[in-house]
C-alpha cells in the first residue's frame, strides 16, 4: 500500500513466538504452509492490506528460522524477540517497547490464524473506534470450543473476561463463544494494564487475555464483535486443523477465480495456491493443482490429473495428465498426456510434448514436436522439428552434462540417441535407430546401420521343445509344402 494510504494511528502486532507442540513437528508451527504460503505469511499479507504505520512480529521458538521467513516476504516489518517471560501478554509488551511513543490503536493478531481477511479486520477496527472502547475483541460461536479461550460475558452482555481452556471451570468450559485471538487496544490503556498482569495461572504465563479483566475492573469499556463467518477465526494447533484451514482457504481461492471468469469443473479436487494467477476463460479440469507462482493465460485448458508448480502457460495451451515444474509452455502448445516437464523446459508456441516424454533444461522451438516415449535434457531444439518416438539426448558422460543442439525443420527417425555434445544442422534427417555421435551437416541424412544377419534355424536348434520352436517348425514345414506344390 502506498505511503500516503498508511493509517498512522494503527499498529499491528503478530504473535509468532510459540512452539506449537501439538503439531509434533520440527518445523515451527507458523511456518507450516497452506495455499502456497506459510501460516504467518497469510497473516502478514492481511496486516499489510490494512496499511498500518507499524507491523511488529514477535518471535522466540526457532527464532532465526521464523525471522528469516518473515523478513523474506515482508522486509519492512519489525522483528521483536520475546524474552524468558512466557505468554502472549509478555509478547505484546515487548512489541510495544519496539514502537515507543506510539499512542494509536494496536491490533493484535496470531501467526497461526491464517484465514482472517482485511474486510473483517477493518470492520473490527471501525467498531472499536466508533464505540470508543479501550479494547475490542473478535469472537466466534462454534460447536466445539475445545482448545480455545472462552469469552465470559456479564449479565448485561458486556465482556467480563476471557478464560483459557486450562484455567476454565466446568461451566466456563461449556461456553461456546470463543476468543479468536484478535484484539484492538488503545495503546495507552494496553501499556498500563500489561504492567499489572502477573503469571499466577496454571501455565505460569503472562496472558494477554488478563488485560480484558483488568480493563473491566477499571470500569473501562470492552467491546466484542462476533464474526459473521466463523471460518475466518480458525486457528491452527495441529495437523488436522492445518488441513482444514487449507481446505477452507482453497475453497475461497477457487471461488474467487470462478467469479473472475475461470471455469473450474470440480472445485473439490482442484487446488489453487493464493500465489497463482489465472486469466478469464481458462478451464481447470478435475484433480489439478495450480501451485506457487504458476500463471495460466486465457483460454488454456489444464487437466485433468495435472500438477503445475511455478509454471507459465500460454494462451490457448493444453496440459493433460502431466506434471511440470518451473516450465514455460507457449501459446497454443499441447502437453501430455503423461508428460513430465522438469525445471528449465521451454516449449514454444504451438509446440508439443507428448505421451511419456520427459524434458529438462530444454528449449523446444515453435511448432516443434516431441510426440512420445522420449527424453530431452540439456537441449536446444529449433522451429518445426519432429523427434521420432524413443528419442534420447544422452546428456551425461558420467562426469559432466553436455548439450544437444538440433536446428530448424529437422525430422528424426524413431529410436534415435543423440550423444552430446552434438549438433544437428537445419533441415537434416536421421534414420531409424541411429546413434548420432558426430555433428550432422544441414540437409544431410545421418545413418548408423549395420547389415542385418539372419541365422537360419537358430530357435529350433537352441530352444528345442519350446512353443516358439514348435511354431517355427510348423511354419518351415508349411513353406516347404508350398514350395513343393509350386
Amino acid at each position: 500500500m502506498a505511503d500516503n494510504a498508511l493509517d498512522q494511528t494503527l499498529a499491528v502486532v503478530i504473535l509468532a513466538a510459540g512452539q506449537g507442540t501439538r503439531m509434533r513437528s520440527s518445523l515451527p508451527k507458523v511456518l507450516h504452509r497452506i495455499g502456497g504460503r506459510p501460516l504467518v505469511g497469510h497473516v502478514l499479507d492481511t496486516a499489510r492490506d490494512l496499511g498500518p504505520a507499524h507491523v511488529a512480529v514477535v518471535v522466540r521458538h526457532e527464532r532465526d528460522q521464523v525471522a528469516d521467513a518473515v523478513l523474506g516476504v515482508a522486509p519492512e516489518v519489525i522483528v521483536v524477540d520475546q524474552d524468558e517471560i512466557p505468554g502472549t501478554g509478555r509478547a505484546v509488551e515487548v512489541a510495544l517497547d519496539a514502537i515507543p511513543g506510539f499512542e494509536g490503536d494496536v491490533l493484535v493478531l496470531s501467526g497461526d490464524v491464517p484465514l482472517l481477511d482485511a474486510d473483517t479486520l477493518m470492520d473490527l477496527v471501525r467498531t472499536h473506534r466508533e464505540s470508543a472502547a479501550a479494547a475490542t475483541m473478535l469472537s466466534a460461536v462454534v460447536d466445539d470450543p475445545t482448545g480455545y479461550g472462552r469469552v465470559i460475558r456479564g449479565s448485561d452482555g458486556a465482556v467480563e473476561r476471557v478464560v483459557e481452556q486450562k484455567d476454565a471451570s466446568a461451566d466456563e468450559a461449556a461456553v461456546r463463544e470463543i476468543n479468536a485471538g484478535v484484539y484492538v487496544f488503545q495503546a495507552a490503556h494496553l501499556r498500563a494494564e500489561l504492567a499489572q498482569v502477573g503469571t499466577d495461572n496454571a501455565q505460569g504465563e503472562k496472558y494477554l487475555t488478563d488485560v480484558i479483566g483488568l480493563l473491566r475492573r477499571d470500569a473501562l469499556r470492552v467491546a466484542a464483535s462476533v464474526a459473521r463467518d466463523v471460518s475466518v477465526t480458525l486457528g491452527v494447533n495441529d495437523r488436522a486443523q492445518l488441513s482444514e484451514a487449507g481446505r477452507l482457504l482453497n475453497a475461497r481461492t477457487v471461488r474467487r477465480w470462478q467469479l473472475a471468469g475461470v471455469t473450474v469443473q470440480d472445485p473439490a479436487t482442484t487446488w489453487i495456491d493464493v500465489t497463482a494467477t489465472i486469466e478469464p476463460d481458462a478451464t481447470i479440469l478435475p484433480n489439478t493443482h495450480i501451485l506457487r507462482a504458476t500463471a495460466v493465460a486465457a483460454g488454456a485448458v489444464i487437466g485433468p490429473d495435472t500438477s503445475l508448480v511455478d509454471c507459465e502457460v500460454g494462451e490457448g495451451a493444453t496440459v493433460t495428465r502431466s506434471d511440470a515444474t518451473l516450465a514455460v509452455i507457449g501459446a497454443g502448445a499441447t502437453v501430455g498426456p503423461f508428460s513430465y516437464l522438469r525445471p528449465g523446459t521451454q516449449l514454444g508456441a504451438r509446440g508439443k510434448i507428448g505421451t511419456f516424454v520427459e524434458t529438462k533444461n530444454a528449449t523446444i522451438g515453435e511448432n516443434s514436436k516431441v510426440p512420445h516415449l522420449s527424453y530431452v535434457g540439456d537441449a536446444e531444439i529449433g522451429r518445426g522439428v519432429n523427434l521420432g518416438a524413443g528419442a534420447i539426448t544422452a546428456n551425461y558422460d558420467d562426469l559432466a552434462k553436455h548439450r544437444t543442439e538440433i536446428g530448424d525443420e529437422v525430422h528424426t527417425g524413431s529410436h534415435n540417441v543423440f550423444v552430446a555434445p552434438v549438433r544437428i544442422g537445419d533441415g537434416a534427417k536421421t534414420g531409424a535407430g541411429a546413434v548420432v555421435r558426430k555433428d550432422v551437416p544441414a540437409g544431410a541424412l545421418a545413418l548408423s546401420v549395420a547389415p542385418q544377419r539372419n541365422v537360419e534355424g537358430w530357435v529350433e536348434k537352441n530352444r528345442s521343445g519350446t512353443a516358439a520352436a514348435d511354431a517355427a517348425a510348423r511354419a518351415r514345414s508349411a513353406e516347404k509344402a508350398g514350395d513343393g506344390a509350386q
